[in-house]
């Protein structure tokens, strides 16, 4: 009975020393044995492996790519405005060995790695004008009023220089403090005022918005002035030339009809008798019109038949 009872009980002890004595890698994991807190070893090759029993732990951390949150801020410009940032880092673990040493897991390390890049953010927001975090072109007027003009692409350009001078720098920071670990990425996932402001800051865009209007609304003005008074002198210019050419066609004309009339009465004189009489006529002569002249009247030659007048 009492062995039967031993026999089991030491099937039992070997059962659990033997589980205690190794462990599975997973091709998505490192793994860092420790004992009473140092490291022993690392592991990061997939499969089983063995270790000490009960004095050897197994530290899990994921080989692939982590993300952290970083909570959102506000954080000021470089005209000490604040402006509401809230973003993410993506890090991959490189050195389990430094990682564990100085962040010791993947939940101590959220904290740390958010610091960094929280102070990464600070030093180059800094740096900036607001317009250029929040996807704006700046524009500066003659007076020195400045303005800001939207941009189509909402600033990708400038947000991506920002989000790389970030992660430099947080990359920096963490390899200067032996983490063990890579900065890959880092994003802005939302820039914006923070909402005690964001009223006034409205206000001030529309006013801005109101003098560039305006600014512009006299500017067609004043340009459309000035082309309709060119226009007008254009057309005071060509109507003036037109009617001098039309003066002068016409007083060519008249000249050439006279010149054709004196010729053709100079080859029959009674052709204009007979032509002035027919004017007379149409000047006097009108319906119902009566006429009393004497039998020797000269307009009345040409009343008679005209074989008579000859």
């Amino acid at each position: 009975m009492y062995k039967a009872i031993a026999a089991v009980v030491i099937l039992i002890f070997a059962l659990v020393t033997g589980l205690q004595s190794v462990y599975v890698v997973d091709e998505t994991e490192i793994v860092v044995i420790t004992r009473f807190g140092s490291i022993q070893s690392v592991r990061t090759a997939p499969g089983l492996h063995s270790k000490a029993p009960f004095v050897d732990q197994v530290n899990v951390l994921d080989g692939r790519l982590l993300r952290v949150d970083v909570a959102p801020a506000g954080f000021p410009d470089i005209e000490n405005q604040f402006l509401d940032i809230d973003a993410y880092v993506r890090y991959r673990i490189t050195n389990a060995r430094s990682f564990r040493e100085t962040l010791v897991d993947e939940i101590r390390a959220t904290g740390r790695i958010s610091n960094i890049v929280v102070a990464a953010l600070r030093e180059e927001v800094g740096q900036r004008l607001r317009e250029e975090i929040i996807g704006g072109r700046i524009d500066t007027q003659a007076d020195g009023a400045r303005t800001v003009e939207p941009i189509l692409d909402g600033g990708v350009a400038a947000r991506e220089t920002l989000t790389r001078r970030v992660r430099e720098n947080a990359d920096a920071q963490a390899k200067s403090q032996a983490m063990g670990i890579e900065i890959v990425d880092v994003r802005i996932k939302r820039a914006d005022f923070p909402p005690s402001i964001v009223e006034s800051v409205y206000t001030r865009m529309r006013s801005e918005r109101d003098v560039q209007a305006q600014r512009l609304r006299a500017e067609g003005e004043q340009d459309f002035l000035t082309k309709t008074a060119d226009v007008n002198r254009e057309v005071l210019v060509i109507e003036a030339n037109a009617d001098k050419e039309a003066d002068t066609l016409r007083g060519e004309g008249e000249g050439e009809a006279i010149r054709i009339l004196a010729e053709a009465l100079e080859q029959n004189k009674s052709l204009f008798t007979f032509r002035r009489s027919l004017e007379a006529y149409a000047v006097f002569m009108r319906d119902n019109t009566t006429l009393v002249l004497s039998a020797d009247s000269p307009l009345f030659e040409f009343l008679q038949s005209p074989g008579e007048a000859e």
